[in-house]
């Protein structure tokens, strides 16, 4: 619909005063820039973004991503005018207990809400996996007259998002492939929390931006004609993403605090407020007000974003059959009935190997199977191997394959993994080294709070990396990611936990998973012998028992199961009773009734776990009269049978321990 002037004025007012009214009822927020963003946030809404709020999954809608979340009542006063389930009551119930309107935007309390973000930089992360995603799915889907995936990705970020360096990776790397449907709004308003940009902060960002492969713009933000053109420039350029430099004030309106860092992390108070209602001709006393004209732009781009959803149903009910399963079983992130008996067959293990390599072999297989299955690491598949050997790479101009390439951006990749999440459609991995998770963990700790399927695969996972020395060598890594909540850390011990951890993670659809490999190898465990590694599925399973109730319990995860064993057999020789327990996975454990953790740990005090790094929260399983046999200082540069000398992670260096506490089982 044509927009006169008044009537956009009008609108921009309602979003900013809509925006500046709850957070002062909330007397916490920002309302600084959804002030000065409104005007922006009008002309993006109500000109190009495609949306549907009758259907806010479709997957080939726009997104929009607010990466400076904390203007996140810009957000929900624009999703309430176009017509979401976002209400009034909602808006006044901002960042209050139980509403749905958090402080920071919280992907799930409410539709339109693409992506959780608040630390900074994230969202503009998540974009570019967005963008990502569409190319792939177009490279997949689309043909001659049939264009299924066309979205384009747009956001607002702040200086903050920008100072960031998850950003810079994000993107250099969306640069790189040229993804031509990115358009971010750069909020340039030079404030801070603490002040002037300036106190920090004098680069040019356009000219970083063109170094890095996008193509800039600059516009007056609150000249709704200048602000268009910007949009519109950056929409014609397909061959690069595009920032648009958005200059505005922020706090625009209010008389005293416009322009300046009191505008920012707190409420104007009520004076102040109406100072700028009045200044620009809002109802001084009216709260939440929203005049019935305002509603009717927002109105006509979700009807004409609902003609092209319809329209987008239409093509995809007449797809030819293949190419309609395929689609559908992606969406639905399906899996085989048959994905157990399949990856356990390709993770047989026929002599010691590295998880990490047998870890490899089951992905191979998994990948075949579930189409939307697409990954890859930071610059180091040769050694997580994470290649997909039969899948292409994905690079500028090709998009066809499933083998993606992040360099060395383990910040970007995990903000990626994210976006490809929300995408719909694929099940993203990436892999590094267990080392530097803590580069990944504002990511991982998101994935977690948005429930996505993504999984995390951390090779190298111990001292045991070795010659590296300990910058290399995890300790304390996989007690802080199962610290998380929601995230599954599982530490497979053989073939056949690698086998079905691989299933847990592809049947696991409401959060995320890491994957902890070895790289040195650990023994075949005869299963013909041992408990099936089905347990894997339960987080722990009795592996080996003994006769009767047991005198000493080993429990250990990963490459220490092997470990376990062996002591045992020293201790079964002794004629004592021991049963050794795999618990590769905590979490899974842990959601399991007491009668079967009771099953599994036995009433037997005597319990002992083995795992190669911090001890750090294994009285839970061992009890108050336990051990706990690991390693809660850094290693050494030297060979890893070095190191387990050193360190005690032998036959003999288990039994010294277990003899200096129970000395009478000797």
């Amino acid at each position: 619909m044509t927009v006169d002037a008044k009537l956009a004025q009008t609108c921009a007012n309602t979003i900013r005063f809509l925006a500046a009214d709850a957070v002062e009822r909330a007397k916490s927020g920002h309302p600084g820039m959804p002030m000065g963003m409104a005007d922006a946030a009008f002309v993006l809404w109500t000109r190009f973004l495609r949306f549907d709020p009758v259907a806010p999954e479709w997957p080939d809608r726009d997104r929009f991503v607010l990466s400076a979340g904390h203007g996140s009542a810009l957000l929900y006063s624009l999703l309430h005018l176009a017509g979401y389930d976002v209400t009034l009551e909602d808006l006044k119930r901002f960042r209050q207990l139980d509403s749905r309107t958090a402080g920071h935007p919280e992907f799930g309390l409410a539709p339109g809400i693409e992506v959780t973000t608040g630390p900074l930089g994230q969202g503009f992360a998540n974009g570019v996996g967005l963008a990502l995603a569409r190319r792939m799915l177009a490279a997949r889907f689309n043909a001659p007259g049939r264009e299924l995936f066309t979205y384009r990705v747009y956001a607002i970020v702040s200086d903050g998002d920008l100072m960031e360096g998850v950003s810079q990776e994000a993107a250099s790397l969306a640069g790189h492939l040229a993804l031509g449907e990115i358009v971010y709004l750069y909020d340039d308003n030079r404030i801070s929390i603490e002040g002037s940009t300036d106190l920090a902060f004098s680069e040019d960002v356009a000219a970083r931006f063109r170094a890095l492969g996008w193509h800039t713009a600059e516009c007056d933000g609150h000249d709704h004609a200048d602000v268009a053109r910007a949009i519109e420039e950056a929409r014609g350029c397909t061959d690069r993403p595009s920032l648009v430099v958005t200059r505005t004030r922020i706090g625009c309106g209010a008389p005293k605090k416009e322009g300046t860092a009191k505008s920012h992390g707190e409420p104007l108070g009520a004076e102040e407020l109406a100072g700028a209602k009045k200044k620009l001709g809002w109802p001084e006393d009216a709260h939440f007000h929203v005049p019935e004209e305002a509603r009717a732009p927002f109105a006509a781009r979700a009807a004409s974003g609902r003609a092209e959803r319809e329209a987008w149903e239409a093509t995809v009910a007449k797809l030819e059959a293949k190419v309609a399963k395929t689609l559908e079983a992606m969406l639905a992130r399906a899996v085989p009935e048959s994905l157990e008996a399949e990856l356990l067959a390709a993770g047989a293990q026929e002599k010691p190997a590295a998880t990490r390599a047998l870890g490899g072999k089951v992905l191979q297989r998994a990948a075949a199977l579930v189409p939307g299955l697409v990954g890859g690491s930071a610059d180091l598949a040769p050694s997580t191997k994470t290649i997909v050997e039969a899948s292409g790479h994905v690079n500028r101009g090709a998009f066809e394959g499933g083998n993606l390439h992040f360099g060395v951006r383990e910040h970007a990749m995990g903000g990626v993994l994210n976006g490809l999440a929300r995408s719909g459609a694929f099940i993203p991995y990436g892999a590094t080294f267990l080392v530097f998770a803590d580069y990944m963990r504002p990511s991982i700790r998101l994935a977690s709070l948005m429930k996505q399927q993504v999984i995390y695969i951390f090779t190298h996972d111990s001292i045991f990396v070795g010659e590296d020395g300990p910058t290399h060598q995890p300790v304390e890594q996989v007690a802080s990611l199962r610290a998380i909540p929601g995230l599954s850390v599982i530490r497979p011990a053989d073939g056949s936990e690698c086998a079905y951890a691989w299933c847990a993670v592809l049947r696991r659809a409401d959060g995320p998973t890491a994957l902890v490999l070895t790289r040195q190898n650990v023994p075949v465990l005869d299963r013909t012998k041992l408990a099936p590694a089905e347990g894997l599925l339960r987080g722990g399973y009795v592996l080996a028992d003994c006769d009767g109730e047991p005198e000493l319990v080993l429990i250990a995860s990963g490459s220490e199961v092997g470990l376990a064993l062996e002591a045992a057999g020293e201790m079964t020789a002794r004629s004592r009773r021991v049963r050794v327990v795999s618990l590769p996975a905590w979490d899974l454990f842990a959601a399991q009734d007491a009668a079967y953790r009771a099953s599994v740990l036995s009433p037997c005090p005597r319990r002992v776990s083995i795992e190669a790094g911090s001890t750090f929260g294994w009285e839970r399983w061992t009890g108050g009269e336990g051990l706990a046999i690991g390693l809660d200082r850094f290693g050494e540069s030297a060979p890893y049978e070095a190191l387990a000398e050193r360190f005690g992670f032998t036959r003999e260096g288990v039994l010294a321990r277990v003899r200096g506490r129970w000395p009478e089982l000797f």
